[in-house]
């Protein structure tokens, strides 16, 4: 079967060094399923794991998958062949760029009835690290009435972890405040459902002012930590929570975060199935809730571009958008 890898990691201006190669097809074990994949799609975190050393070559990459269930190991109990099925899979294992994926049971969970692969495919590593960061990191209710009066400011709001981020905020009752710079993106976050979005390009603190907002209990920043460490400070709450996705650059001051006793932690969705924690199963209880939601008219897809055809050139192609910051929501490349 067909997979697309690099022997190496490289950078764009480096040249297209992803390649197309066959790999042997094998059959699950333990809770292992195995999946003919529909469709992937393309993350930020994808090509930053591109230009890190590879351990074990040829190296497959992506999390994202749909697809169908072809094969399930001796200790399967939640799916059987031919279940539709949707999600982020595991750096443990080679990634989704692929047209036959391992998956642990653990991280998988049935597709939407009511969503097509490419629309599904939009979901699960962009939910999955929005849901961790309301719930496991900021801790809010699950009873929408008890986060009444409680507001979150996200960072990137027309992103593709911002978007659902914000649809996932809004349904449990937070008041949803989002960032963007351009009208597009501005329209896309109020679509995604931000109450108010502030325009990035301004002074946050500033456009705290215009919109009469005082501070907010939760922080949750998408893209430049380094760029937003202190204001962020400055915008939360006395002992509220930080939380970000991106990885500082640059050596922060972790003593400003004591005058208001704020809580700052860096959230990694891949830390259950990279240390197999024996909670691992909430990735699939997580998916399982989203799906619940989207049958349900609650949630929508974020997709917003869509490629026909994983081939060499259009993984490298999306990678080239992605790196140059400019999506909306998510691009997926169908099988």
């Amino acid at each position: 079967m067909k997979a697309i890898g690099a022997d190496s990691n490289f950078n764009l201006d480096d040249g297209n060094l992803f390649y197309e190669f066959e790999t042997a097809i094998q059959e699950p074990k333990a809770h292992e399923l195995r999946i003919r994949v529909h469709a992937i799609s393309v993350n930020p975190v994808d090509t930053k794991i591109r230009k890190t050393p590879v351990e074990q070559a040829p190296r497959v990459l992506g999390y994202d998958g749909v697809g169908v269930v072809e094969a399930v190991g001796p200790d399967v109990s939640h799916f059987n062949i031919g279940d539709e099925v949707y999600y982020s899979g595991s750096p443990k294992y080679q990634g989704s760029n692929q047209e036959i994926q391992m998956v642990d049971e653990r991280l998988v969970a049935k597709k939407p009835h009511n969503l097509t692969d490419v629309e599904a495919v939009s979901l699960p590593l962009t939910g999955l690290t929005a849901y961790e960061t309301l719930f496991d990191v900021f801790k809010i209710s699950k009873n929408p009435e008890d986060n009444t009066g409680k507001s979150i400011l996200i960072i990137n709001g027309a992103g593709g972890v911002g978007s659902i981020a914000t649809q996932i905020a809004k349904h449990y009752g937070l008041h949803v405040i989002t960032t963007a710079g351009r009208e597009e993106t501005l329209e896309w976050s109020k679509k995604m459902g931000a109450e108010i979005v502030l325009n990035h390009k301004n002074d946050l603190a500033e456009e705290f002012k215009k919109y009469e907002i005082s501070e907010v209990d939760y922080v949750f920043c998408t893209f430049d930590t380094d760029m937003y460490y202190e204001k962020m400070i400055e915008l939360v709450k006395p002992r509220g929570t930080i939380a970000t996705i991106v990885a500082f650059k640059e050596k922060q001051d972790l003593n400003l975060l004591k005058p208001k006793s704020i809580t700052f932690t860096h959230e990694f969705m891949s830390v259950r199935p990279l240390h197999e924690t024996e909670d691992m199963h909430i990735h699939r209880d997580y998916l399982t809730d989203m799906t619940e939601k989207v049958e349900a008219g609650i949630y929508k897809p974020t997709v917003t571009e869509v490629v026909n055809g994983l081939t060499v050139d259009h993984l490298y192609e999306a990678h080239v958008k992605l790196e140059n910051q400019s999506m909306i929501g998510k691009l997926v490349i169908k099988l």
